[in-house]
């Protein structure tokens, strides 16, 4: 027994070494639910068939009842994992080759802020006064990313070419300037006040905001600007960049490029739910019913 969980730490440890940054963070993270998953099932991640698979994804969705996109996500690291496995002829053959993947909708099931709930949001931020709450929204379209915001260090501010700009580290590894504008850029710096250190983003105890403090946070701000909101989390700051910039006329590559989404299809499966409802015939009906009343 103890020598095949040495081979199945041996194992993850080979699949994760592939990953760096928040990449590695989060892989990790989807891959141990799925061994603990095993383990709660008395099952040996090795000796698991494609049956197996199959019942860990229906767990997924009826038990955890996760949206399709994460399903597939934790499905694709379990893909990947068993991949690395038959790679370094730990197994023969993947267990995860013909599991069947949950379909995926074309657009994203979580909605961005509109344009006046944005505001409402910055202005209630603007007069917290704690100045983490400013910072937070601000950064967050900004960068186009929630988990990116928490872990920028003031270390990663300076200037390029006349900009005030944040460097992001990204998938791979890759580092990418994020211009700043002269209101997130004053948010930042009134967050950092006369720090020369450590994490832009802090708690109330003075620690590195995580993305379960900013999400209470941006909970707390939603309240106060009178936004109703289903489930208000940092991802929805890159939902609400990602609509707003489309609003706002930029391109659909611009704003590909900006979200950093390797795919334009990624990026309109952020707008097009909006889309959805800004368009759906029920308005024209009621228009028409009133018109004629």
């Amino acid at each position: 027994m103890l020598a095949d969980q040495l081979v199945v730490r041996a194992a993850v440890s080979a699949f994760l070494g592939r990953y760096r940054g928040q990449t590695r963070v989060h892989t990790e993270s989807d891959l141990r639910v799925f061994l603990r998953w095993c383990a709660d099932h008395n099952l040996d991640p090795l000796a698991a068939v494609r049956v197996d698979i199959e019942r860990y994804v229906r767990w997924l969705q009826d038990v955890r009842r996760y949206q399709p996109s994460t399903v597939s996500r934790r499905l694709s690291v379990v893909v990947g994992f068993y991949r690395v496995c038959v790679i370094d002829a730990i197994l023969e053959h993947s267990p995860a080759d013909y599991v069947r993947r949950p379909t995926v909708p074309a657009e994203s099931p979580t909605l961005g802020l509109g344009h006046l709930q944005f505001e409402a949001l910055i202005t209630t931020a603007r007069r917290s006064s704690n100045p983490n709450d400013f910072a937070l929204v601000a950064v967050g379209p900004a960068r186009a990313a929630d988990l990116e915001a928490c872990g920028s260090n003031i270390a990663d501010l300076g200037e390029e070419h006349g900009h005030r700009v944040l460097r992001v580290r990204g998938k791979g590894g890759r580092v990418v300037l994020v211009p700043l504008p002269p209101a997130v850029a004053r948010a930042i710096d009134r967050a950092v006040d006369d720090r020369t250190s450590g994490p832009i983003l802090r708690n109330t105890h003075g620690r590195r905001m995580d993305r379960h403090a900013a999400t209470r946070r941006l909970k707390h701000l939603a309240q106060a600007a009178g936004i109703r909101m289903p489930r208000m989390h940092p991802h929805i700051l890159r939902h609400t960049f990602v609509t707003t910039m489309l609003d706002a006329g930029v391109s659909l590559r611009d704003v590909q490029i900006a979200a950093r989404h390797a795919d334009p299809r990624t990026t309109m499966r952020y707008d097009r739910a909006r889309k959805n409802l800004d368009r759906h015939p029920n308005y024209i009906l009621a228009a028409y019913m009133a018109s004629g009343t």
